[in-house]
């Protein structure tokens, strides 16, 4: 979870006692329910309100702040049931033999994408064009093979 988060760093610098920070929707604020918590209870503490317009949550009203806690515990429970569903999804998929994620190139393609850079007689453009395998591809190649020789 990203909490180096730069502008909101600037804008609770910025923001003063009185002041009302207005988000559009919580999970603009934070990703977890601890972390809701805290920055709540961090306005809270330098007299800083927090009004959420899709949420429709006012925490300058006790039945604000009330319902703040309660939906930042329920967005947290939705999160951790999709990532399970997620994870039970990949399993079952793995039990019937299915392998995510994009299918590797042939070697063989790969191998005359090497060779064809090590000439020096073509761009890498050229070897794309001509042996389907793409420059990302072709550079982790080249810097697997370099690795392997500078281990040996």
């Amino acid at each position: 979870m990203k909490d180096d988060r730069p502008q909101l760093q600037e804008l609770l610098k910025y923001a003063r006692e009185g002041d009302v920070l207005c988000v559009y929707k919580l999970d603009r604020l934070g990703r977890s329910t601890k972390k809701l918590i805290e920055w709540s209870e961090e306005l809270q503490e330098r007299g800083i309100e927090l009004v959420s317009i899709g949420d429709n949550i006012d925490t300058t009203t006790a039945v604000g702040k009330a319902m703040f806690k309660m939906l930042a515990v329920l967005a947290e429970m939705e999160r951790d049931l999709i990532s399970e569903r997620t994870r039970a999804g990949l399993e079952s998929a793995r039990a019937r033999g299915r392998v995510g994620g994009r299918p590797k190139k042939d070697n063989k393609l790969v191998e005359k994408a090497m060779k064809l850079y090590d000439t020096g007689q073509y761009t890498v453009i050229e070897i794309e064009e001509i042996t389907g395998v793409s420059k990302a591809t072709l550079y982790r190649a080249i810097k697997r093979k370099k690795e392997e020789t500078d281990v040996v």
